[in-house]
């Protein structure tokens, strides 16, 4: 029964790692995207776009502006999200930060 207790009294006290990224976190993999496309050539090791990437880089770019249904995603630069291979940056930024 103390066992129990301890556990549910360490979920409710928030002890779970619940990370939620905030303005810093988009700021952050938005200049790392941007240096990504930026050097684009010379990066072996830079993110792949996928199909996704390249069928949300042409609605952006077409002007629908529906939210993404890709948590990564959120907070990219509008811009950015134009082009699949920023995207792939980007998101993989937020997957190494932890999101």
């Amino acid at each position: 029964m103390v066992g129990l207790f301890a556990a549910l009294l360490l979920v409710s006290s928030g002890a779970s790692p619940t990370s939620v990224p905030n303005a810093e976190n988009f700021a952050a993999c938005n200049a790392e995207a941007r240096d990504a496309v930026g050097t684009r050539g010379s990066d072996s090791a830079a993110a792949s776009p996928t199909m996704k990437d390249r069928q949300q880089a042409e609605r952006a770019r077409r002007g629908e502006t529906s939210r993404s249904e890709d948590p990564q995603l959120a907070g990219i630069d509008p811009e950015g999200a134009k082009d699949p291979a920023y995207q792939a940056a980007y998101r993989t930024c937020m997957r190494k930060s932890g999101f």
